[in-house]
């Protein structure tokens, strides 16, 4: 499946000439009774239908680049511009049925080959005040590889897709090294046949690189036990407009502070990353999926901090709540019937929640007693087939998007984390500002990542779209949303999604003043005119 990705985004996650996951017709009446009357809106628009303003690249950094990355990849027709003009985020994709909402363009895409391309690429831009944005599987949903000029009159996309190695495998220290524009399935085949994986499985796993995964801090569904992106970094190449950055020699350092966390989701703004050493860890022999239902959302959340805070979570730990648990029994052919509500009310589970487990290889050894603290507190198991059904579609969400999409759909997502000591607060406050938005909405939640001290909140939203404004309809609930993350510090204002443009106004909220002005000083020292992706992160 994951081979069928076309890497150039055409307005839609569905690669060109595949089609989306379709709802079932008995899926879409339910659809219609939750959220209303649906008329599907407008469809996506021709390239040719798109207003492309001609590249403004100057003939001289045309020719010097040229002869830096070769005769043929320097691109400037509107298709491959329009190729990389943002990523996949709603607001993206519908701005490609809306076009006279406004797409931002850039004015070039070049496709270096090798690290020392790519600081060659960025002496050209330093030179001619060029905006660089870096560019790996364009799965950011937050503006992060959106063209923003800022005060540059040109800007090129920076695609890294040409860095595709491999570099080395160090088998004793079970540390990696991959370029930077390889993506996750390749490097999992790679790694697999040193017997070894990486373990870091986002939903944008099909399309996003091992660069993007550090730029954004990313996480996957195996992070309890694998742990996030970051955990796995165990050094960084990166190419600056002040010269090349290597950073990481040990396993650890009291050499000051770790500079290899501040680059680690700097998201193209302090360097364009080229190389990450990550560590590996042997294949699993073997895997286990399973499901329990949970009587409520309180009682759910307090099961998942229980097992957090004594060491015994699945590698992928997941916990739907009450509306994202009867949207899967609804719309699920299979396990999630009629029947199943009825014995669950006979074993005393009034609001069902989902809890998913996934276990791999060692980590079956604590399944055991997780199960027996599951059990003791009233969780009862639904067996290992809606566990294997949820792995099995774990992919076909932002497929399902492009179909709801096409049926005149608003539907996105957000997320956040706090403390456990928050956690119902934040997702209390998170749910009504998003429904005071949006009139009445579908509102899912679920915990993906779970943590000793807190855990994270993603949510689901689905309501239908305002044909007359569809972007300030999503913009208002997005602010409705993010300012109530924000307000006194409830929340994190992304915990694995980044920061990109969409996020930037509610930093300062979370790190502080003197926090934006340290990031802003380490940008001028690496970045002093300010070529590297103009408009994310600082606000």
């Amino acid at each position: 499946m994951t081979d069928s990705i076309d890497h150039r985004l055409r307005g839609a996650w569905t690669p060109e000439g595949a089609d989306a996951v379709a709802l079932a017709p008995a899926a879409l009446r339910w659809l219609v009774q939750r959220i209303g009357r649906l008329a599907p809106g407008a469809p996506l628009a021709p390239d040719s239908a798109i207003a492309v303003a001609p590249s403004g690249l100057p003939a001289a950094a045309l020719a010097q680049l040229t002869e830096v990355v070769g005769a043929g990849q320097v691109l400037r027709s509107s298709e491959e511009r329009l190729a990389r003009s943002g990523g996949l985020s709603y607001l993206d994709l519908v701005r490609r049925r809306y076009p006279a909402a406004g797409i931002a363009v850039p004015d070039a895409v070049v496709l270096p080959a090798d690290p020392d391309q790519v600081q060659r690429v960025l002496d050209v831009c330093v030179a001619h005040d060029i905006g660089v944005v870096p560019f790996g599987g364009g799965t950011s949903v937050v503006g992060g590889v959106s063209a923003v000029r800022g005060d540059k009159d040109c800007v090129l996309v920076l695609d890294l897709e040409r860095l595709n190695r491999l570099v080395s495998v160090d088998p004793v220290s079970r540390i990696a090294v991959l370029q930077a524009g390889m993506r996750a399935p390749d490097a999992e085949r790679q790694l697999s046949l040193h017997g070894f994986t990486l373990g870091h499985v986002p939903q944008s796993f099909e399309r996003a690189t091992i660069g993007g995964f550090a730029a954004t801090r990313s996480a996957g569904q195996a992070s309890s036990g694998y742990g996030r992106f970051e955990d796995m970094v165990t050094g960084l190449r990166l190419a600056t407009p002040r010269g090349e950055w290597r950073l990481g020699v040990a396993p650890a350092s009291a050499a000051g502070p770790d500079l290899r966390q501040l680059a680690i989701g700097s998201e193209g703004t302090l360097g364009v990353i080229t190389e990450v050493a990550v560590r590996v860890r042997p294949l699993p022999e073997t895997e286990r999926f399973e499901a329990f239902a949970i009587d409520g959302w309180e009682r759910g959340n307090a099961l998942v901090r229980h097992l957090a805070q004594r060491g015994l979570l699945a590698d992928v730990t997941r916990l739907s709540d009450v509306d994202e648990t009867a949207s899967s029994l609804a719309l699920s052919a299979g396990w999630g019937t009629a029947l199943l509500r009825r014995y669950l009310a006979v074993r005393g589970i009034a609001e069902p929640c989902l809890l998913i487990l996934g276990w791999y290889g060692e980590s079956l050894r604590r399944r055991r007693e997780a199960v027996r603290s599951l059990r003791a507190a009233g969780a009862v198991g639904l067996g290992q087939a809606p566990g294997r059904a949820w792995l099995r579609h774990r992919f076909a969400g932002p497929r399902q998007r492009d179909a709801l999409l096409a049926l005149g759909v608003c539907v996105e997502t957000l997320e956040t984390a706090t403390r456990w000591a928050n956690l119902d607060a934040l997702y209390a406050k998170a749910r009504a500002a998003l429904r005071d938005a949006l009139g009445d909405p579908l509102v899912f939640c679920h915990i993906s990542h779970a943590y000793e001290t807190g855990a994270s909140l993603y949510f689901t939203v689905l309501t239908a779209r305002d044909e007359n404004d569809p972007i300030g309809q999503w913009e208002r609930a997005k602010h409705a949303a993010s300012a109530a993350i924000a307000d006194e510090s409830l929340g994190t204002i992304s915990h694995h999604h980044a920061v990109g443009t969409e996020h930037a106004p509610y930093l300062e909220a979370e790190i502080g003043a003197v926090g934006v002005a340290a990031l802003a000083a380490v940008k001028q020292a690496v970045d002093p005119t300010g070529i590297l992706n103009p408009g994310k992160l600082l606000p």
